[in-house]
């Protein structure tokens, strides 16, 4: 099927919409109701004959028989209606509104989206349409929906150096719009990596994916893009828990989890006080199986994904830099997290690559294991992707070529054979190096945060980057401060 026309289609009445002050998010939003409809009313009839749950009065059919006022009355009733009801028909639906005040491009877009058969259109397709939305949406940053969205490239090059197998479960405690579940299903699929059989097949799409998402909207995006992606059912069982992840421990381990938690260092949740004014309160997560009581998000993030994995699960987690080198429960959890697991890699991460702003991150690698008298942390292997390296949003996103080296030096088929490339007499530009648990346990406050490489903006004049480089680095740096300032002054009150 050619994807060319339904992709323009797509695209040319976002624009239109745009110009009526309706965003990508909102764009979305509704895209994501009208599809399922309709494909639910393709699945209704033969081949497939099933019954997804959606009363007559509020199907497909119903729908666009309406014109006028009489639609957007209609439009807003159904909404609400299938908001209360169960299984995944409800999760899409849920706090749904109307953001299309205009019943003329209402009855268009309804019009596009009948145009076409959706079932029968491959799930590459349908997921490249969804897939592009959910980047553009990112980029507007206003909408804050970048925060929700981690750069593919990324979770790419996670996937390929964690190496997910057949009939092993996968979890994301905040999973966003689904981004490593989608990289992790197209790594499983390639035929480069495994030939699935048919028993294979069904787990990876009924049974393999298990996420939380706290946001309505956002919880939506991720059903429906795994939805079109050909992972679970439209009549099944949602695979994403509108529930906080962090609230207590996980009822089920996983095999694996793949994460990047959402970013800010508080966990609150807004109250209204007794003056009728909005304030703010820092969550605590009082859990026993956690190594340190903190409202440090970040933190809890990476004790509860510990306890979300089996004995010998795998995990990946984009973390922002202050898990590294925080006192008091930050210094507790690293210890811990080095006694406990094997922490085996730290990928220090280039700032310019985030949609949200100011952000410094890495990811951690680490490998969960039984209990022992001794740590089972030997020692840590980093890849510093940080110094001297310039990406931006636009004029020089991080592609996945960007990270092939580092993917090659943590040696996915067997990471126990690598060989450092720095050494600092033969190799000082070398960005993979090791340090031992003993080096590392024996730093101020057991920091992780390391460098060593020189940052050569300081020193060579010659080379410097270009102008809008400097500026947009310059950008981030000062957006960075902020959000440190903000925090310490939300401290002071």
């Amino acid at each position: 099927m050619n994807a060319a026309p339904i992709i323009s289609k797509v695209w040319s009445f976002c624009t239109t919409l745009r110009d009526d002050g309706v965003g990508y998010g909102d764009y979305l939003e509704q895209l994501t109701y009208l599809i399922f409809l309709k494909m639910a009313d393709e699945y209704s009839k033969p081949p497939y004959n099933r019954d997804v749950g959606i009363p007559s009065e509020f199907n497909w059919q119903n729908l666009k028989s309406k014109r006028g006022a009489e639609l957007e009355v209609h439009y807003v009733t159904l909404l609400r209606e299938l908001g209360n009801k169960k299984g995944m028909l409800g999760q899409i639906f849920t706090k749904a509104q109307n953001k299309i005040q205009d019943p003329a491009k209402l009855s268009r877009l309804v019009e596009m989206v009948g145009s076409t058969d959706w079932v029968m259109m491959g799930a590459d397709v349908k997921g490249d349409i969804y897939e592009g939305l959910l980047e553009k949406n990112a980029e507007d940053t206003k909408s804050g929906a970048g925060q929700y969205f981690t750069p593919r490239a990324l979770i790419r090059a996670m996937v390929e150096c964690v190496r997910p197998e057949p009939n092993k479960t996968i979890a994301d405690p905040s999973c966003g719009t689904g981004g490593f579940f989608l990289a992790a299903y197209d790594f499983l699929t390639n035929s480069k990596n495994y030939n699935l059989d048919k028993e294979q097949k069904a787990f990876l799409k009924h049974k393999a994916f298990h996420g939380n998402e706290i946001v309505a909207n956002t919880r939506r995006l991720c059903l429906m893009n795994m939805f079109l992606h050909n992972i679970g059912e439209i009549d099944g069982t949602a695979p994403i828990s509108p529930n906080d992840s962090l609230v207590a421990s996980s009822e089920t381990s996983y095999d694996y989890v793949l994460a990047n938690p959402p970013f800010g260092k508080k966990s609150s949740m807004t109250f209204t006080n007794e003056e009728g004014d909005q304030e703010k309160d820092d969550l605590t997560y009082n859990r026993q199986d956690f190594w340190a009581t903190t409202s440090n998000k970040q933190l809890n993030f990476v004790q509860h994904i510990r306890t979300m994995l089996n004995s010998n699960g795998q995990a990946a987690v984009v973390v922002p830099d202050n898990v590294l080198f925080e006192g008091g429960a930050g210094e507790t959890v690293r210890k811990k997290l080095m006694e406990n697991t094997e922490l085996h890699t730290i990928l220090r991460l280039p700032t310019g690559i985030f949609y949200a702003n100011g952000v410094k991150a890495n990811v951690l690698f680490f490998d969960n294991r039984p209990a022992s008298p001794n740590p089972w942390t030997k020692e840590v292997w980093y890849y510093d992707y940080r110094t001297n390296i310039h990406h931006t949003l636009k004029k020089k996103t991080m592609r996945f070529e960007d990270l092939e080296d580092f993917i090659s030096c943590y040696n996915p088929l067997n990471r126990h054979e690598r060989r450092e490339t720095y050494h600092p007499e033969v190799s000082p530009e070398g960005r993979w190096r090791k340090y031992t648990y003993d080096e590392l346990i024996a730093r101020d406050k057991t920091s992780l945060d390391i460098f060593w490489l020189k940052d050569k903006s300081l020193t060579d004049l010659e080379n410097l980057p270009e102008p809008d480089e400097l500026a947009e680095e310059i950008i981030e740096n000062l957006e960075a401060g902020l959000v440190s300032f903000r925090e310490v002054l939300m401290a002071l009150k």
